[in-house]
C-alpha cells in the first residue's frame, strides 16, 4: 500500500522525532475536537445514540485530557531515564533512551469510537510514531467523519486513515508495521496476532471479555447499586469493562435487587426507552445476538426483557441464575443484560472468578477488609476496582490493560508513551582508565580481581 510507504519514509526522515513536531501534531488535533466537537456529538447520537452529555464525558473530554496529559508531560518523558552502572563498568554511565518504532496501527473499536482511536494515537505521536488509524466500519459515521477530518488537520505524511470491512482489514494487517495496537474481540485479536506475527510486529491486545462483580455482604447497597447501574448502562452496555455480571450471596441477592431496580428508575426512569440518556444497540446484529440470550433465559427474567427490533433498543435488563454453560455466561455479553449469580460466600465468589478467564476488569463491592484483602491477594484481573466501577479509566496514572485472555499491554499516561516507544538501553563508556583485568591471559590474580569485581 503506497500511502504506508509514505510513512515509512517520513519516519527514516526523521520528522516525528523532534518534541515541537509532536507537540505540534498535539495541538493539531486538539483544534480538531474543540472546531468540531457538535459534529462529533452528532455522529456519536447517529451510531450509538449516544447522549451529549455522555459524548462529552467518555469520548470526547476523555481525549481532550490525553492531549493535555501528553502537551504538560512530553518532555519529561522524552528524557533519557537515568540507571545505575556497574562497578565493572566504570568509568561509564547507563540510561534508557524511549525511542519510536516506526509505523504504528491503531484499530480501534465501534463502542467508543472516538476515544479508543484517538487516544492510542495521542500516545502513538507522543512517542515519535507515524499512524496508521483503522476506525470500525460499525460506527460508521464516525468512522467517516474521522476520515475527514484528520487529513485537514494533522500531517498527512505521517498520519493516514483507512477505512473499511473485512477484507480491507485483512488486506491491511497483511502489510508490515512496526507495533500494532487493536481494540476489540478476542477472536479478531487473535486474527491480528496471527497476522503480526508474520513479521515479527509486537502487539498490544484490549480484548475485554467478562467482568465480574461481586457484592459481599457487608457494603453500602444504596451507592453500590447506583455505582453497578451506571457502570452497566453506560452505553446502552457496551463498553469493554462494564460489569457483565454479578455475584452475591442468596442472603444479599433480595435486597441488591431491589436496590438495583430503585436505581436504574432513578437514572433512566420508568420507561427507559423514552430516556435522552440511554443509548441504543449498535446495529442489528447486535441486537439479535443480545436478543437470543434473552430468549434462552426468558424464565430468569426478573426485570426488565423489553426490545424493540425497529429501534435496536434493549431495556436494562436482570436475569437471575442464568444456565452458566449459556451464551450468557459464556460470551461477552456487550449489552445491556446484566446476570445476577447467587453464591454461598465470598470464597465461593472468589472460586467462581479464578475458575473463567482472567477479565480486563474486576469489581469488588464491600466494607469488610477481609474480604477485599483475599479478592485483592488472590484473584488476577487487567484492574481491580474497589467499591466503584468503571470510574477508574479517568486516572491516567493508572495502565489500562489486560491479562491472559483479556489481553496484553497497555496505556494511559506513560504507559501508553511506553507502549508505543522502544526502551533503548545505552551505556557510554569512557577510554580513560582501561581495566586490563578483564583481558586474557588470566593470571591468579586478574581472576582473584575479577571476582572480586563481579561479586553481587
Amino acid at each position: 500500500m503506497e500511502f504506508i510507504s509514505q510513512l515509512n519514509h517520513t519516519f527514516n526522515l526523521g520528522v516525528t522525532k523532534p518534541i515541537g513536531w509532536r507537540k505540534g501534531q498535539l495541538l493539531a488535533l486538539k483544534r480538531l475536537m474543540v472546531e468540531n466537537e457538535n459534529a462529533i456529538y452528532r455522529a456519536l447520537k447517529a451510531d450509538l445514540n449516544k447522549s451529549q452529555t455522555e459524548a462529552h464525558a467518555s469520548e470526547f473530554s476523555y481525549v481532550l485530557n490525553d492531549i493535555k496529559y501528553f502537551i504538560k508531560h512530553l518532555k519529561s518523558l522524552s528524557k533519557p531515564r537515568a540507571i545505575g552502572t556497574p562497578m565493572l563498568t566504570q568509568p561509564g554511565r547507563s540510561y534508557l533512551v524511549p525511542e519510536p518504532y516506526g509505523t504504528v496501527l491503531i484499530m480501534g473499536a465501534w463502542n467508543y469510537p472516538i476515544q479508543l482511536v484517538l487516544s492510542p494515537m495521542i500516545a502513538a505521536i507522543s512517542a515519535g510514531n507515524c499512524v496508521v488509524l483503522k476506525p470500525s466500519e460499525l460506527a460508521m459515521n464516525v468512522s467517516n467523519l474521522i476520515a475527514e477530518l484528520i487529513p485537514k488537520y494533522m500531517d498527512k505524511s505521517a498520519v493516514a486513515v483507512y477505512e473499511g470491512g473485512i477484507e480491507a482489514t485483512t488486506a491491511l494487517l497483511q502489510q508490515r508495521f512496526d507495533y500494532i495496537m487493536y481494540t476489540g474481540s478476542e477472536t479478531v485479536g487473535k486474527i491480528v496476532m496471527r497476522a503480526a506475527s508474520e513479521h515479527l510486529t509486537p502487539v498490544a491486545l484490549e480484548l475485554g471479555g467478562k467482568s465480574p462483580c461481586i457484592v459481599d455482604d457487608k457494603t453500602n447497597m444504596s451507592v453500590t447499586a447506583d455505582r453497578i447501574i451506571w457502570a452497566k448502562y453506560l452505553n446502552a452496555g457496551q463498553t469493554c469493562i462494564a460489569p457483565d455480571y454479578i455475584l452475591v450471596t442468596k442472603k444479599t441477592r433480595p435486597l441488591l435487587i431491589e436496590a438495583l431496580k430503585k436505581s436504574v428508575v432513578k437514572q433512566y426512569g420508568e420507561d427507559p426507552k423514552r430516556s435522552n440518556d440511554f443509548g441504543r444497540i449498535v446495529n442489528d446484529r447486535h441486537f439479535a445476538r443480545i436478543s437470543g440470550y434473552l430468549a434462552a433465559q426468558n424464565e430468569n427474567v426478573v426485570f426488565g426483557g423489553e426490545s424493540d427490533s425497529k429501534d435496536n433498543y434493549i431495556s436494562p435488563t436482570f436475569v437471575l441464575n442464568p444456565d452458566l454453560m449459556s451464551d450468557l455466561m459464556v460470551e461477552e455479553i456487550f449489552g445491556p443484560v446484566l446476570p445476577i449469580v447467587e453464591v454461598d460466600s465470598m470464597q465461593e465468589a472468589k472460586d467462581f472468578v479464578n475458575q473463567r478467564e482472567k477479565p480486563l476488569a474486576l469489581y469488588l463491592f464491600s466494607q469488610d477488609n477481609q474480604t477485599v484483602e483475599m479478592i485483592k491477594q488472590q484473584t488476577s484481573s487487567g484492574t481491580l476496582c474497589i467499591n466503584d466501577a468503571v470510574i477508574f479509566m479517568v486516572n491516567h496514572e493508572m495502565p489500562f490493560g489486560g491479562v491472559g485472555n483479556s489481553g496484553m499491554g497497555c496505556y494511559h499516561g506513560k504507559w501508553g508513551f511506553d507502549t508505543f516507544s522502544h526502551i533503548k538501553p545505552v551505556m557510554h563508556r569512557s577510554f580513560f582508565a582501561d581495566m586490563p583485568i578483564r583481558y586474557a591471559p588470566f593470571t591468579k590474580l586478574k581472576s582473584m580481581m575479577l571476582k572480586l569485581a563481579t561479586k553481587l
